[in-house]
This record gives C-alpha cells, sequence and structure tokens, in this order.
C-alpha cells in the first residue's frame, strides 16, 4: 500500500480529481452535491492504515435531483466504470467483494471495468434510507429519539465536497444537534441511567461479587463516557470508537485516568473511590454548562448503606424541570434509542430502531 492518506482527504482528491472531470463529461450542466458521509471510520476521523483491509478507498456520495437520478444515474456509472483511473495516488478504485455478509468490499488491482464505490443517488432517498426520515423536511421529535447516535455522527461527519443542490449543507446543519428541550431529556435520561445502578459497585463488593461490581463499574463508565459527550454536544458512536470520540471531548483528558483506575481496580473500595471521582468531576462540567441552578458536585452515602454516590437522579430532576415543551416532558424517561437499546441488530438498522422506539413510547 502507499504512504497512509486519511480517507476523508482521499476521497475530497478522488472527486475533485478523478470523479467530478468525468461527470461534467456525462452530465454537463447537471446539478450535482458530492460528499463522503455515511458510514466508515473515516467519516469520523479515525480511520489509519488498517481501516484499508475493506470498506475503505476513494470512495464517496454523488447527489442529483430525483428526475436527474432516474434519467443519468446508470449512465454517469457506467462512464465512471470504464474511464475511472484503476488506481489513484496508489489506491485501487475497483472494490471487490470480501466473501463476508452484507457485501463488505475491498479494494483491489482490476485489469476491467471499474467497480467502483461512487454512489449515485437522490439526497432525499439516500437520508431516509440511512436514518429512517428525511431532515430536508422538519424533524419530528420522534425522528430524533428513533436514530441511534452512530448514524446521525455519520451524517453530520465526515464533508460535503460540493453543494451545488443547496440540499446537503442544510440538512447537515438541521441535523447538527437535538433541538435544546430534546438534549435536555436525553442529558436527564443519561443521568438517570447512571442513577439507576451507581449503587451496585458497592453492593455487589460487599457480597464478595468482585466480578459483578467490576462489570457494573464498566457499565458506569461508558454511560459516563457518554454522558460527557452529550454534554459537550458531540453524537456518542458506538463502541469500538467510544474511547477515541471520548478523549476528545472537554473532559477527556482530565478523566481519562480516572475511568481507567476505576476499570484496573480490583476491589470495590478502590473502584468505588475513583467512580466518586468521576461523578463529582462531571457534575462540576454540568454546573458550568447553566443548564439548571447549581447542584452540589459532591458524593455522599445511599440513603443508610455505606456505598459512596453521587445521587445522580438529582441531576435528572433538575434537567427535566427545565424543559418548556410539554410534550417532551411527558416522554417516557428512556430517551433516545441507544440509551434503552443495545444490541448490534437493532441500532445498525435505521427501520428496525425505529420501530423499537415507536413501541417504547406507545407502551408508556
Amino acid at each position: 500500500m502507499p504512504t497512509f492518506i486519511p480517507g476523508l482527504e482521499l476521497s475530497r482528491r478522488f472527486y475533485t480529481e478523478a470523479v467530478r472531470p468525468l461527470l461534467e463529461e456525462a452530465a454537463p450542466g447537471i446539478p450535482h452535491s458530492a460528499a463522503r458521509i455515511g458510514s466508515g471510520s473515516e467519516v469520523l476521523g479515525f480511520d489509519t492504515a488498517r481501516s484499508a483491509d475493506h470498506e475503505w478507498g476513494p470512495r464517496l456520495q454523488l447527489f442529483l435531483h430525483s428526475t436527474d437520478v432516474s434519467q443519468h444515474a446508470g449512465r454517469i456509472s457506467h462512464l465512471l466504470a470504464a474511464h475511472l483511473p484503476k488506481t489513484f495516488h496508489g489506491y485501487p478504485t475497483h472494490f471487490t467483494p470480501t466473501g463476508e455478509a452484507n457485501d463488505i468490499r475491498v479494494m483491489s488491482p482490476t485489469d476491467g471495468p471499474v467497480h467502483h464505490r461512487v454512489q449515485v443517488a437522490h439526497a432525499s432517498s439516500w437520508f431516509t434510507t440511512t436514518l429512517g426520515f428525511d431532515p430536508t423536511s422538519p424533524i419530528a421529535t420522534a425522528d430524533w429519539l428513533a436514530t441511534p447516535t452512530q448514524l446521525l455522527a455519520e451524517v453530520t461527519g465526515g464533508a460535503v465536497f460540493h453543494d451545488g443542490l443547496h440540499v446537503l449543507t442544510p440538512a447537515r446543519t438541521a441535523l447538527r444537534w437535538y433541538p435544546h428541550d430534546l438534549w435536555l431529556h436525553v442529558l436527564a435520561c443519561q443521568w438517570q441511567r447512571i442513577s439507576q445502578e451507581e449503587a451496585f459497585v458497592g453492593r455487589c463488593g460487599e457480597v464478595g461479587d468482585e466480578l459483578g461490581s467490576a462489570v457494573v463499574t464498566a457499565r458506569l463508565v461508558r454511560d459516563l463516557m457518554r454522558l460527557c459527550l452529550l454534554m459537550d454536544r458531540r453524537y456518542p458512536p458506538y463502541g469500538k470508537w467510544l474511547g477515541s470520540a471520548f478523549a476528545r471531548t472537554s473532559a477527556g483528558a482530565r478523566l481519562t485516568p480516572t475511568l481507567t483506575a476505576a476499570l484496573a481496580a480490583t476491589d470495590w473500595h478502590t473502584r468505588e473511590q475513583h467512580l466518586a471521582t468521576a461523578y463529582e468531576t462531571i457534575a462540576g462540567l454540568h454546573n458550568e454548562l447553566g443548564l439548571t441552578d447549581r447542584l452540589d458536585p459532591t458524593t455522599r452515602p445511599y440513603h443508610s448503606r455505606p456505598f459512596r454516590v453521587l445521587r445522580a437522579e438529582r441531576f435528572t430532576e433538575a434537567l427535566l424541570a427545565r424543559i418548556s415543551d410539554p410534550a417532551i416532558r411527558a416522554l417516557p424517561r428512556v430517551g433516545a434509542v441507544d440509551q434503552f437499546v443495545d444490541s448490534t441488530e437493532v441500532l445498525g438498522r435505521a427501520e428496525v430502531a425505529r420501530t423499537v422506539a415507536e413501541s417504547m413510547v406507545a407502551e408508556r
């Protein structure tokens, strides 16, 4: 392989130097937008040379008006297959199946037509397939809550190389972050998740279940990391990139040693000590946001039991009290779909996540 070029930059050059000249030849005067958004580590800025082993390389999306898709998409795709260079900056432009599920492909040399990864689509259709709704129209509360944050991160990440349709930039701007009251709601629900288990670290340890205590600690650490991302107005990615994204938050450098120590501890007292430090730090960050009146950030005993907790439900109640929209105040306290679902089979498929989220609201 050649010297590594970050995938987003590779795709930008690919569009500018290879795809756009051919597009102007195949469909002169037809307006289009071009971007590299959607799935892929490069979209989130986490790709390395290792990423080149699958679903990575010179690739992008071309968006046309719906009528132009039906009239020109096939011709554009065939022209690209016939005339794209076989390699670009040393990387093959041809992709072959790996034999795995979901048509996973990898860059591969070819002597024939290029099976390229330039997707030609209509923006509204692409968004609806990817997210389960079309953000070029008004976004409903149900749309926000039914969409996993990984998908929102993928669609708002990456880059737009050209927006001749004037559609991608407004849509991505609309998706950049939750409306204020919904932000308060998902923050409140994340604090509630923490409140539900913060006393279990000590309770498990008290009965000699250090393994169980460690598992609870790991769950709490993940929830605290996601909370920090939400507080920073960053969509938490899925597990593979959660630590990398957390490291980029305003609290990442300060909290990483503490959370790492909590995970490495071999006894519950030490785990609890490190978690308490993390709780108090994050509670202080909450106060700095000014979303509620100041709350006491110190930890305390769990009722009459000798377990050190924050009583995180205090933050839940304070945030919910600041929500002005009665419809959002009436929502069940579960938050967005990936705050109460932890299945790749659900969160990786927008239509399934939407069905699950709608059923949760309907049941309450």
